[in-house]
């Protein structure tokens, strides 16, 4: 799978853990993010992996700014996507069962290291169950068309 990756200047050594982490796993890792520490402004960051998971050059994303949360809302913004923030791992597991979320958010400030590696690794592993949850994909994606 192709993965796409972005982070502000707070996450810089969480990016670099979670690219050997994905590619160990066997992904190709593609990064939008920094790679100092100088500040730079996230939604910037989030908008770039947002728009090509949306048009289908990558598979999916994930993004690391201090909290998660600014890049959720920003990746959020962009039709065809559905980002969430997570800081442990039975949500990043429902919210690829029942969401078929294609971005995953995490704060480098919020968790440590070891359990960011273990959220990306559920998120990575965890099918979309389909089914009733496309039903209501559909209708949570049909409110980006009102």
């Amino acid at each position: 799978m192709i993965i796409g990756i972005g982070n502000d200047h707070s996450a810089v050594e969480y990016k670099h853990e979670i690219i050997t982490l994905l590619t160990s796993m066997g992904h190709t890792v593609i990064n939008y993010g920094t790679d100092t520490t100088e500040s730079v402004d996230y939604p910037d960051i989030a908008l770039k992996v947002a728009n090509e998971v949306a048009a289908g050059h990558i598979e999916r994303g994930i993004l690391i700014c201090g909290t998660g949360i600014g890049m959720e809302l920003a990746a959020n913004k962009v039709k065809g996507i559905r980002a969430v923030v997570c800081s442990e791992t039975y949500s990043a597991k429902m919210s690829r069962n029942h969401n078929n979320t294609n971005i995953l958010c995490f704060g480098a400030r919020v968790v440590g290291i070891e359990v960011a590696k273990q959220i990306v690794t559920t998120w990575m592993s965890e099918p979309f169950e389909g089914e009733r949850h496309q039903r209501r994909i559909d209708k949570i994606m049909a409110i980006e068309n009102q």
